[in-house]
């Protein structure tokens, strides 16, 4: 494993007088291996990227479009435009609250890699797939339609759906043996010679970092509300690049 990557989801959460106090706390040395991301709610971008340097940025989302007449969207190349090295697509809330089909994720994906930001997909399974052992079946599916037009520059999350904001986590061998699926399937649609580094979401917090990272098909994670606070996502940070050094 080359780097391990950490990417802080804040979702709809934030101000710019929390980024002030989250800097303040934020002290951290990183492992040069560790990269260290923050998505904050759009308007924030600015405010994060000068308030915390050390980090690099990510956005939530973004457009299927370079530019038009489309209120309220936002470009890919608007984001770079603001220093973003990520963005989030496909992320379960926007699939579930958004109606974001397969088809409009490939777009996403496509419009991020054109612009020159990382693309980080978002893949998952429900609660019912996971209960009626069609976990694979759906990830792989996710997996062949977003991927049938990009370019292997791209981070995938995993994030079971069931274990997102509820306190479940899927287990080190569930995380783990889903990542190996997902690398599989990833190897076979982009070519065995693109290592792309798989990220586990779903309720990562101080107190399961370290066993997740342990995992060998584990390459990071996407942290939703631990986050948040500049303490916790330390923690989460620290077990990371503890993992590297190990």
């Amino acid at each position: 494993m080359t780097n391990l990557y950490l990417i802080g989801n804040w979702k709809q959460h934030g101000s710019r007088a929390a980024i002030q106090a989250f800097a303040q706390q934020w002290s951290f040395d990183a492992n040069p291996r560790l990269r260290i991301a923050i998505a904050p709610p759009f308007p924030y971008l600015q405010t994060l990227g000068e308030e915390l340097p050390d980090c690099e940025l990510a956005a939530q989302d973004c457009s299927v479009y370079a530019q038009g007449a489309f209120t309220g969207e936002v470009s890919a190349e608007m984001v770079a435009d603001l220093g973003c090295q990520f963005v989030l697509v496909g992320h379960s809330e926007r699939r579930q609250y958004h109606d974001e089909t397969d088809e409009l994720i490939a777009k996403k994906l496509v419009a991020a890699q054109s612009a020159g930001v990382t693309p980080v997909l978002c893949v998952g399974e429900q609660q019912a797939a996971r209960e009626a052992g069609e976990q694979e079946g759906v990830v792989r599916a996710q997996l062949r339609s977003a991927l049938a037009t990009i370019q292997p520059n791209l981070l995938i999350a995993y994030e079971p759906v069931w274990a997102i904001g509820t306190g479940l986590t899927a287990t080190p061998d569930q995380a783990n043996d889903m990542h190996a699926v997902i690398k599989q399937e990833v190897a076979s649609l982009l070519g065995a010679s693109h290592a792309t580094p798989i990220l586990y979401g779903g309720s990562v917090n101080a107190d399961n970092a370290d066993a997740l990272f342990a995992c060998p098909h584990v390459d990071g994670a996407l942290v939703g509300g631990a986050s948040l606070e500049a303490a916790s996502f330390m923690a989460i940070a620290q077990s990371a690049s503890y993992n590297l050094s190990h």
